[in-house]
């Protein structure tokens, strides 16, 4: 499988991703410590790829998503932005009901 084949099949597999420097547990950056913790707050699990380990990742979604830096959320296989956009939506109130909303399984 090629790099943009799996990045886009790691977005459509995960309502809510994460790309990081980094793990939740040991961000590697301040930004991604940051998105991490917004994350944890809500209380939902979500899914994240450490670009560290994964320097093609690293090079290739920036193309992908037209935005050149990290980290980067996604939701429902949409690109919501990075850290500061993150928390800005916090602040205003509007990340955790996107997040609670995307974490929630589908009703049939």
């Amino acid at each position: 499988m090629d790099i943009e084949s799996l990045i886009k099949q790691q977005i459509a597999e995960n309502n809510v991703l994460l790309y990081m420097k980094g793990t939740p547990q040991f961000p590697q950056c301040g930004f991604s410590a940051r998105a991490v913790e917004a994350l944890v707050q809500i209380g939902k699990p979500f899914a994240y790829v450490n670009i560290l380990e994964n320097p093609e990742i690293r090079s290739t979604l920036p193309r992908i998503a037209n935005w050149p830096t990290f980290p980067q959320l996604w939701v429902k296989g949409e690109l919501i932005g990075g850290c500061d956009i993150m928390m800005e939506m916090a602040q205003k109130g509007e990340l955790a009901p996107l997040i609670n909303e995307a974490a929630e399984p589908a009703q049939s």
